[in-house]
């Protein structure tokens, strides 16, 4: 039954992943037709391919490599003169996840190593760069609103290279929106998420942060020669990207300005708000970094955070990438992601967010139906209650007591008609546990969490408008539902040429527009109420979409709610 299951899930993922991919890339003899625009930092020349510019690989900062590696990035201000931008520029060093021996794992690793990412070429350290997509055409006087992307991947892997956003801007140009979409790189994994005592001290943690943040500061200072208003930003994520999205209102406690001006006035957020987490030096990072530092060999190192930099980068790549990945037995229990640091994140994002110690600007926020169906798909020898329990406490929270991990699972339906992918009574439960695993996982990395995040903003900042959803669009999917980042299929690039897909395309462009997703959207689509007005979510199908209550589960919400200080990653 076992091997039956792996090879469904594998077959089930790869048609939808490779349905994901974008059309396969132009070589520089197929993109003959170039455009140019010239910016403070030089005369940048790109490509043109059905009606839409591509400038990629724009350095914005150093190269983060020899003794910069591990160092917050430092910011490139030498003349690039004329630049070749035509290509998809690099991607960061990746950390694809280990198959640690298991048959499905294997199965699912190889194969989404294999169709997702295969547009992850060229990694190198030298990556801090920006990808610039804008409609034929545009001239430097255009003034048009940008949506500055923040790819997701468990701050594992991911770059701009996956994102091609033709079809979104060739939509906003059919809607009579047009735009200007900005992708940064970011470092990932080691690279850009290390933690420990030593990085603390050394003030090097949360880089892929800042790296993000230069970006933004990047647009400020170049968008308008490619014809970009840069007081008009809004940034939007999927996944890690949309945490990073909230990192990035609450950093340095809420201060988004870059000489005297705001970087961003509106945020979507795909899958992914707060994320309650421990200190850079707390003890699962300093595992990590011990882990990262004896792989390197520097164990015996004087220092060994300068060990870790002058390690050649086959060794480095190699001792950043020996600790658990995303899709694997510890799932969510993430080896990177960013903590505070008393600096760039000053407290947990859940406490800055709280506490209104953010950037509080209107905002789009929502998940995905069964978030949780992807990371449960590895732990098949959990089979009763006990095991389950044992497994969110060990893996999760070992600091605290197990009883409080047995008071959130008693929140869930132990009834195989019940948990995730939800509704769909005795089908898809591959192991006996499967089902409520994933609606664990789900709430509590990404569904009731998002309700606990918007319960807070709307309590720190009451008069800034929010509005909510969940996507149940791919309903029925096997095993999966309507799975974690199925909305890259669906919203980002459309594949589907749905209601769903064509609806929240136009509510992302008006929100883009105006800060409403309501105002100049078609009356095709209903009226998307504010999620302070009666918590209500727009619940999006295939083929229409309704209002529901946010108040689903809320045995578990409460529960999560009231000890969320505890249920810290």
């Amino acid at each position: 039954m076992y091997h039956a299951f792996a090879s469904l899930v594998a077959a089930t993922v790869f048609a939808g992943f490779v349905s994901a991919l974008p059309a396969p890339t132009q070589t520089l003899g197929e993109r003959a037709i170039i455009t140019s625009v010239v910016a403070p930092q030089g005369t940048i020349v790109g490509s043109v391919f059905n009606g839409v510019e591509n400038f990629g690989g724009i350095p914005f900062a150093e190269a983060p490599e020899g003794n910069l590696r591990l160092k917050p990035p430092q910011r490139l201000n030498s003349s690039l003169g004329t630049f070749d931008a035509t290509g998809f520029g690099p991607s960061c060093p990746q950390m694809f996840f280990s198959t640690e021996g298991d048959l499905l794992t294997a199965v699912l690793g190889n194969l989404i190593n294999t169709p997702l990412f295969q547009t992850v070429t060229d990694q190198k350290e030298d990556c801090l760069t920006m990808r610039v997509q804008r409609p034929a055409g545009t001239t430097s006087n255009a003034k048009l609103p940008v949506l500055f992307w923040i790819f997701g991947g468990a701050f594992e892997l991911g770059s701009p290279q996956m994102y091609d956003a033709s079809s979104l801007v060739s939509n906003g140009v059919d809607q009579g929106k047009p735009f200007i979409f900005v992708a940064v790189n970011y470092r990932v994994g080691g690279f850009g998420f290390l933690a420990g005592k030593e990085i603390l001290a050394d003030g090097a943690s949360n880089l892929g942060l800042l790296d993000q943040r230069m970006g933004l500061e990047w647009v400020q200072d170049n968008i308008a020669a490619f014809g970009g208003d840069p007081e008009k930003v809004t940034i939007w994520g999927e996944s890690a990207g949309a945490i990073s999205v909230f990192d990035q209102m609450a950093l340095y406690g809420g201060d988004n300005t870059y000489n005297g001006k705001k970087l961003f006035r509106g945020a979507i957020m795909n899958s992914g708000s707060v994320v309650p987490a421990d200190s850079v030096d707390c003890n699962h990072s300093q595992d990590i970094y011990d882990t990262v530092v004896r792989e390197a060999g520097c164990a015996s190192a004087t220092n060994t955070l300068d060990c870790l930099r002058s390690a050649d980068y086959d060794t480095f790549l190699h001792a950043a990438n020996s600790v658990p990945g995303v899709l694997s037995y510890s799932s969510v229990s993430l080896s990177y992601i960013p903590r505070p640091d008393g600096v760039v994140l000053p407290d947990s994002p859940d406490v800055l967010a709280a506490d209104g110690r953010y950037a509080a600007v209107p905002m789009i926020i929502g998940d995905q139906e069964d978030e949780g169906t992807l990371f449960a798909l590895f732990q098949p020898n959990i089979t009763d209650t006990d095991e389950l329990i044992d497994y969110i406490w060990t893996n999760f929270f070992p600091a605290i007591d197990r009883q409080y991990v047995e008071g959130l699972v008693d929140t869930y339906d132990s009834s195989i008609t019940a948990g995730s992918p939800f509704n769909t009574g005795i089908l898809n439960s591959p192991y006996p546990e499967f089902k409520r695993l994933a609606a664990i996982l789900g709430d509590m990395v990404f569904t009731l969490t998002r309700r606990i995040f918007l319960g807070a903003a709307v309590g720190a900042n009451p008069s800034v408008p929010s509005w909510s959803y969940l996507a149940s669009y791919d309903y029925g999917t096997p095993i999966l539902g309507t799975f974690h980042a199925s909305d890259i299929l669906q919203v980002f690039y459309g594949i589907l040429p749905n209601y769903a897909s064509n609806a929240i395309q136009s509510y992302y462009l008006s929100f883009l527009y105006t800060l409403d997703p309501n105002n100049g959207t078609s009356t095709d689509y209903a009226e998307w109420p504010q999620w302070q007005e009666n918590r209500q979510l727009m619940q999006f199908w295939n083929d229409r979409s309704n209002l529901l209550a946010d108040d689903f589960r809320s045995d578990s919400y409460d529960w999560l709610s009231s000890h969320v200080d505890l249920f810290i990653i």
